[in-house]
């Protein structure tokens, strides 16, 4: 049977996924990077001037979102995401005034469709606040394993997951049916002593590779030195420790509602750029 060409790529092996983050909650999670979401998630919606009387959380792996927003909401139900993604979302269309999810879409493959859904489960006028592992993240690490496999291995195997950028976010926002879409990035620079104490992080976050297509083989001792080295010699600061980049793109948006402001149709301003920028001069 051929291929349904309409499906998104599988990119993520999300079973593996859901082992990976369930072995790093027992060991211990490094949490910095949902501490800091779940932070910046209550000031943001502190500055939203309105009731939030149904919302979800979805697919968030943690408490911390949800420990941050007790004080605001009173109602905020916790929503797993499905490992089988042919399988919609548990919201029921209509039911929530505000959904929020931390850290959790990029590791979603057909993140178009999870937006719909979340988009038809809002009532009019609810409100997506959300936050992914998006941009640069991890380019330090991505540029020394690709080099050092060039070196050694003669080609590259994929390592580092790919990340949507601030304008994709912010396309599939739209073309989700979200009105007034908004993206932005926060960027959170993490020093280590060395490329194996980020990566030792990155298990405990529950972030290794879960990429379909990554090596089953397992990783070459030299390999993984020569990344290392790498990485020292690229991106080392004056004090001897490396940086590594995580950016984490906000998105939010609201559902279609005929109170919300409207975009000027082309042709209907007032008055022109041209005037405006004169009357500027004009002491």
């Amino acid at each position: 049977m051929a291929p349904n060409q309409s499906s998104p790529p599988v990119l993520f092996d999300r079973t593996l996924l859901g082992v990976r983050q369930r072995r790093a909650a027992e060991v211990g999670a490094v949490p910095f990077l949902l501490d800091r979401v779940a932070e910046d998630m209550a000031e943001r919606l502190n500055v939203v001037l309105r009731e939030f009387q149904h919302a979800a959380d979805i697919g968030t792996p943690g408490d911390q979102v949800r420990g941050a927003l007790a004080a605001r909401l009173r109602e905020l139900a916790r929503v797993d995401l499905p490992i089988d993604e042919c399988e919609a979302v548990r919201l029921s269309p209509d039911s929530l005034d505000l959904a929020v999810s931390g850290l959790a879409f990029q590791f979603v493959n057909d993140l178009p469709g999870l937006l719909v859904q979340i988009r038809r489960a809002l009532k009019p006028d609810g409100f997506l606040l959300a936050a992914t592992i998006g941009g640069e993240t991890l380019t330090e690490l991505r540029q020394a394993f690709a080099i050092a496999e060039v070196e050694l291995e003669g080609g590259i195997s994929p390592r580092v997951a790919p990340f949507a950028d601030l304008r994709d976010v912010g396309a599939l926002l739209q073309r989700a049916g979200f009105a007034l879409p908004v993206t932005d990035v926060d960027r959170v620079v993490v020093r280590y002593n060395d490329a194996f104490a980020l990566m030792h992080d990155l298990r405990r976050m529950g972030a290794t590779n879960i990429m379909t297509e990554r090596r089953r083989t397992s990783l070459r001792r030299a390999t993984l030195l020569r990344m290392a080295q790498i990485y020292h010699e690229r991106f080392t600061d004056p004090d001897g420790r490396i940086r590594a980049t995580f950016d984490i793109v906000w998105l939010s948006g609201w559902a279609p509602h005929e109170s919300q402001q409207k975009p000027l149709q082309p042709g209907s301003a007032k008055a022109s750029l041209e005037q405006a920028v004169k009357g500027r001069g004009k002491t």
